[in-house]
């Protein structure tokens, strides 16, 4: 068995973002790894169940050896096998994002023998995490710029403390990703969104959020802000929650959101305005992707066959902890420069991952 490459998991981001990215790239680049200092930049170290189902669905996933599953473990040691096909199942047992899941696994699926099934369980909708319909509406259009794409079908939202979502994603394999140019942000021609509430909180907190949503957003579109105020139906949802997803999209292809939920806390129209603000705070600069995409992008740049350039607002800790990873365990070359008006472009050059796919 091959000697695995040490990764410390308090470097820079210091949470599950180091385990699920060095992970991706562990079955992807067949190399095995050991992972110390698991969440070790977090109150709480070690795993918990969302990362423990993480861990096993990509072990499945490969057919690999794993040491170390223990909730609270801050030690893995992981050997991965050859990408399978098929169906795979993760059931967090609490709120745990499924989102994050796949974030974990959609990279490594695409790469997969055949076609891919997950079936998930765990919180569709809460803190900490992108929500799954972010998920669905902004980043799977980034994703598919690079030539991958997936199928979605929610059966049951989860939110906190009871999680209980339940989605299936269905994914199939492609032979290698191209790379990507956005750079040029163009002009906004669409401005959209969903505003929910589920239970018992009223239909006013969806329109709060709506309203604070787009007297933000107007202030960088002057023409319809087309945001749906719903109720989720009974069947989808019992527990009470509510939030908001906005996206943009502009006449060159750019498309990025805004998020949050709501909050006893923080008034619902001040929510609203700041899930609006991620969108505005990317405009001012002419960014082609948002803040929460950055990072997500960085793993599909370094699996692209060429080199890649996005413009992007400055790079966030998550971006960061990204480009690092890829390049510790990839041959992925990034460079990142700042602009005139503030803005940045990553670079990168990526090593071509191809797949043998039948």
């Amino acid at each position: 068995m091959a000697k695995p490459m040490d990764i410390d998991g308090s470097m820079l981001e210091g949470g599950g973002q180091i385990l699920r990215m060095a992970l991706g790239f562990s079955v992807l680049c067949r190399k095995p790894i050991r992972i110390f200092n698991i969440r070790g930049g977090r109150k709480k170290p070690g795993l918990l169940a969302q990362h423990m189902k993480g861990i096993e669905l990509l072990r499945d996933l490969c057919s690999a050896e794993a040491k170390g599953l223990e909730i609270g473990s801050t030690e893995i040691e992981f050997h991965p096998g050859e990408i399978g096909r098929g169906k795979f199942t993760a059931h967090i047992e609490t709120a745990g994002s499924v989102s994050l899941l796949m974030q974990a696994v959609l990279p490594v699926a695409i790469f997969g023998s055949g076609a891919i099934t997950l079936d998930l369980k765990g919180g569709t909708n809460v803190e900490m995490a992108p929500q799954v319909d972010f998920m669905t509406e902004i980043f799977r259009p980034n994703m598919e710029k690079f030539g991958a794409t997936f199928d979605f079908d929610l059966f049951r939202r989860g939110y906190f403390p009871k999680g209980g979502g339940h989605c299936v994603v269905h994914v199939k394999s492609i032979r290698s990703l191209r790379p990507v140019t956005l750079v040029d942000f163009g002009v906004i021609n669409k401005c959209y969104g969903w505003s929910f509430v589920s239970g018992a909180v009223p239909i006013k907190v969806a329109k709060d959020l709506s309203g604070g949503a787009k007297n933000m957003l107007k202030r960088i579109y002057r023409e319809d802000i087309d945001i749906e105020e719903y109720r989720e139906s009974v069947d989808m949802a019992t527990d009470n929650c509510s939030g908001i997803i906005l996206g943009i999209q502009t006449t060159t292809g750019v498309v990025m959101g805004g998020a949050a939920l709501g909050s006893r806390q923080k008034d619902a129209f001040r929510i609203g305005e700041d899930a609006a603000n991620v969108i505005k705070s990317a405009y001012k600069l002419r960014a082609c992707v948002d803040r929460h995409v950055q990072d997500m992008v960085v793993v599909l740049m370094a699996l692209a066959e060429g080199r890649s350039r996005i413009k992007t607002e400055p790079l966030t800790l998550h971006t960061q902890t990204a480009i690092h990873v890829a390049q510790m365990m990839t041959d992925a070359k990034f460079t990142v420069t700042e602009q005139e008006n503030g803005s940045f472009i990553i670079e990168c050059d990526g090593i071509g991952i191809q797949n043998q796919v039948e």
